[in-house]
């Protein structure tokens, strides 16, 4: 059941999705506020889980990974205590930077980063098939991303 939000939350949280690092001060100058009142609902927001943490944005090119690769796997078993095993050690791995359970022909799909294509082929033939239970792997390479940020949309 989604926690119903009133038009002050939601300016709350539309800014700081925008921006994390405003002051409670420049966060209820923003959204017409006085700062007690402010404070207490974003600590109401977040206890709520509304607010799951808050994140700097790194940039995957600055920090020398040229190269965003989504990769579909296909497993060759789907007990519960497989697809668990197989989820943790995913969890291990620094180069998936997301990870999704999906339907339809594959079972998960990461995206993973790397410095340039052959270091992504060592990563692909080293780490990922070597995975257990893996029974297919399918790579698409980023272009460009056309939406970097993760914003979510707000409930009417």
């Amino acid at each position: 059941m989604p926690i119903p939000l009133d038009r002050a939350d939601k300016a709350l949280l539309n800014a700081l999705q925008s921006n994390a690092r405003l002051t409670v001060a420049e966060l209820a100058e923003r959204v017409s506020l006085t700062t007690s009142p402010c404070w207490r609902r974003v600590r109401n927001l977040e206890e709520s889980g509304v607010i799951s943490g808050y994140q700097a944005i790194l940039s995957p090119k600055a920090l020398g990974y040229g190269v965003t690769a989504f990769v579909s796997i296909m497993m060759e078993s789907h007990t519960q205590e497989i697809a668990r095993a197989f989820e943790q050690r995913l969890l291990e791995i620094p180069e998936i930077v997301a990870c999704h359970n999906v339907s339809g022909r594959y079972d998960f799909l990461l995206e993973v980063v790397a410095r340039d294509l052959e270091s992504f082929g060592e990563f692909a033939r080293e780490v990922l098939q070597t995975l257990p239970c893996v029974k297919e792997i399918y790579s698409s390479f980023s272009y460009k991303s056309v939406r970097p940020l993760r914003v979510i949309p707000l409930p009417d």
